[in-house]
């Protein structure tokens, strides 16, 4: 059956549960004995965090990494009570007390955010989780080996902080080859070994799928799950999005016809155009005018022109008069066309374009696996 019409919106994302169940499955199996985590930071990198949350943990997550607090809170209430939700950024000051207060597993990354929680472990009298990130290398959020050496040697801290998970995150693991990571590595087995009692981690998605000396405890994947693969060696992960916009207009233009703002797209001859109800304030780039395109049953319809905030214009030239019509949706990622294609259309990594994809698309999950959870799937 086709999918009914929704008039409350120009654009379509369509996130498949099951995709994504069974890339968690491939990734978990890959790294096996090393446990599985998922990275829903971002809103679940822009698909929606509430739903893909309570999917992950069906298929038996149990560990969650957000990257603020706000997040935490957002999907707490879609998970089970034996779930773990880390917050990569850590403490903001003023959140301990809401941090400790519903469980959440802060990450201490600084001396400053290490002092306060420990300060509210030592005014409720009883030691809180947190993780320890420690910097092996990337400058960017972490404790350095002084730090980590000095909490080490301080008979107090362990009693005041409950340690869950040691963790660092590399800075090349999308470029396998790079030195950078065996040196990362080094480091952080080196810093590690000062608290043998804590589990580590080291893998995003791009670890995940380096040696298995990278795996250590747990692994944190985010855009893999998704289905972007890092880089080219591991199994491949299948994609779990789509998008189509809706034709709101059809005309066709003579030769040499402006197209748009700054009429940038001229027609070179007599062309069919479209109209889509989509542009940069649904988080389509503006860097895809006169570069990207749409696709409709594998023929590309090349972007003319700017791409505008709410629209932007495809040539349906190479398709039969009556193949299209307004109202009618043409797909922006799908079979013909990926994050990766898009991404290197527009000039940036598929993780921009996918935590990009705004609110105005509507959103449509597909591939519920229990009974409960079908009910609620959108009629197809």
């Amino acid at each position: 059956m086709s999918r009914p019409i929704n008039a409350m919106f120009s654009s379509r994302l369509t996130v498949d549960l099951g995709v994504l169940r069974a890339n968690y499955r491939t990734i978990a199996s890959h790294v096996a004995p090393a446990a599985c985590g998922a990275t829903i930071k971002a809103d679940a990198y822009g698909l929606g965090a509430r739903d893909v949350a309570p999917a992950l943990y069906e298929e038996g997550c149990r560990t969650f990494f957000v990257a603020q607090l706000r997040e935490a809170l957002g999907v707490a209430d879609t998970l089970g009570g034996d779930a773990e939700i880390v917050i990569l950024n850590g403490l903001d000051p003023g959140a301990e007390a809401v941090c400790a207060a519903h469980g959440f597993l802060p990450v201490l990354n600084a001396d400053s955010q290490v002092g306060r929680w420990r300060g509210l472990a030592r005014a409720l009298g009883k030691p809180l989780p947190a993780v320890l990130q420690v910097d092996s290398g990337m400058a960017r959020l972490g404790l350095d080996a002084v730090a980590a050496q000095a909490l080490a040697a301080d008979p107090a801290f362990i009693q005041e902080v409950s340690l869950r998970l040691i963790m660092t995150h590399l800075a090349c693991a999308d470029e396998p080859g790079r030195a950078a990571n065996a040196e990362q590595l080094a480091c952080f087995q080196e810093i590690r070994s000062l608290f043998p009692a804590a589990p580590a981690s080291i893998a995003n998605s791009g670890g995940a799928f380096l040696s298995s000396a990278f795996h250590c405890d747990l692994v944190r994947p985010g855009i893999a799950l998704y289905g972007v693969h890092p880089h080219s060696s591991g199994p491949p992960m299948a994609p779990v999005v789509r998008l189509d916009a809706r034709i709101l207009q059809i005309r066709d233009v003579e030769a040499g016809t402006g197209v748009g703002y700054g009429l940038d797209g001229a027609a070179p001859s007599r062309r069919r155009l479209a109209t889509l109800g989509i542009g940069y304030a649904d988080g389509w780039p503006r860097s895809l005018g006169g570069t990207g395109s749409a696709w409709h049953t594998g023929q590309r319809l090349p972007i003319v022109g700017r791409v505008s905030m709410d629209s932007m214009t495809v040539d349906l030239t190479a398709l039969a008069p009556d193949t299209l019509a307004e109202g009618d949706f043409v797909e922006l990622l799908g079979p013909s066309q990926s994050l990766a294609d898009v991404a290197s259309d527009a000039g940036t990594i598929a993780y921009e374009i996918l935590t990009r994809l705004g609110t105005r698309s509507e959103r449509i999950f597909t591939g519920y696996q229990t009974a409960a959870a079908a009910a609620l799937e959108t009629v197809q």
